[in-house]
């Protein structure tokens, strides 16, 4: 089992930037594909970016050129540098790691960014 806990969000205006960070208990490197995802008030929780076992990324068409994911398998730490925010971006965002053979998905608490205009 792991466990993840997100940190980094916060309150940011409009074209700005923020590091968020996901640290998981144990080593994520070899059976997990890691990811974030996000969840505004009233709407259902999407994608955001994904980052496979290997290292391969996936981005969500709406974060493409602005976000980009990455893992250091060393820390078992993922991380969703986002830059040129909008206010559409305003969500909870949470860690997702998905264990790819038994296709078990855990997730962190989330953290809160919110973008203002």
């Amino acid at each position: 089992q792991v466990q993840l806990v997100e940190s980094g969000g916060g309150l940011v205006q409009s074209g700005g930037s923020l590091r968020l960070s996901c640290a998981a208990s144990g080593s994520i490197s070899r059976n997990y594909a890691v990811g974030w995802y996000r969840q505004a008030p009233g709407k259902q929780r999407e994608l955001v970016a994904t980052i496979s076992k290997v290292g391969s990324t996936r981005y969500a068409d709406f974060v493409k050129g602005r976000f980009t994911i990455s893992k250091d398998n060393t820390k078992n730490t993922v991380t969703l540098q986002m830059s040129s925010l909008k206010p559409e971006d305003t969500a909870v965002y949470l860690c997702n790691a998905r264990h790819v053979y038994i296709n078990v998905d855990y997730w962190g608490q989330g953290t809160q960014v919110t973008v203002s205009s």
